[in-house]
């Protein structure tokens, strides 16, 4: 083992330790499974805001509403909070963990989410200690903003884009892996932190990464990458 490997380890362990501190406590109790759905109420377009402390969660399209959605958890106070308005006519829906205590070990805390493919959505995510995956490719994405805590997170935005898109990632603690597709414009700018960016099938231009279909696509998808401590994974898809 050298000595940045070494040292990464270290603050890694550090960093978890102290996210992690955040997260003990509570009750775990019987294990609850809810649905909920949410009707697009005449909303022309939707904000929407996902954040869970601790657990797993996954995020696809495919909802004939706005959302659909599968709820499983085992600590009360973790019932998920799901707020819907329409203002104008944009819709504005919220779903969060109230309370991030909890054993960790014994805790089963799963979101799968399903949002609609039609409606154009700006995306915000947070992540807190668990596994995530994202299948976004098929939304109408015009905004997408993600920051990762600690665990493995996955986003796949392989699909038929029609429009741009300005994307924000933040990473956290663990790996980060985006899957892209090749046929729409791709330009990503990684500031690197403390570990590594894997690339594959992008080359670098300047202090970005893009492909080959970046100069003369029409829809080009920009990211912006802060990363943090652990690795981060381009990879090209189709």
């Amino acid at each position: 083992m050298d000595k940045q490997t070494a040292r990464f380890g270290r603050l890694a362990m550090v960093a978890m330790g102290a996210f992690l501190s955040g997260c003990i406590g509570g009750k775990v109790g019987d294990l609850r499974m809810e649905s909920e759905s949410v009707e697009l109420g005449g909303a022309e377009s939707a904000h929407v805001e996902l954040e869970i402390g601790v657990g797993e969660l996954r995020v696809s399209g495919g909802a004939k509403k706005l959302l659909e959605a599968d709820f499983l958890y085992n600590v009360a106070s973790w019932r998920p909070e799901v707020r819907y308005e329409v203002d104008g006519r944009q819709g504005r829906l919220s779903i969060k963990q109230p309370h991030k205590e909890g054993s960790l070990g014994n805790t089963r805390n799963e979101w799968n989410l399903a949002l609609n493919n039609q409606i154009p959505m700006d995306l915000k995510i947070e992540a807190g200690v668990g596994k995530s995956n994202f299948d976004l490719g098929d939304l109408s994405l015009t905004r997408l903003d993600v920051q990762t805590g600690v665990g493995e997170a996955t986003l796949d935005l392989i699909g038929d884009w029609k429009r741009n898109l300005d994307a924000s990632i933040k990473g956290g603690i663990g790996q980060l892996t985006l899957r892209l597709p090749g046929r729409v414009g791709v330009h990503v700018e990684a500031q690197k932190g403390i570990g590594s960016i894997q690339v594959s099938g992008l080359k670098k231009e300047g202090d970005a990464y893009v492909n080959e279909a970046f100069q003369n696509s029409k829809v080009k998808l920009n990211f912006q990458i802060q990363a943090g401590i652990g690795e981060i994974r381009l990879e090209q898809v189709d």
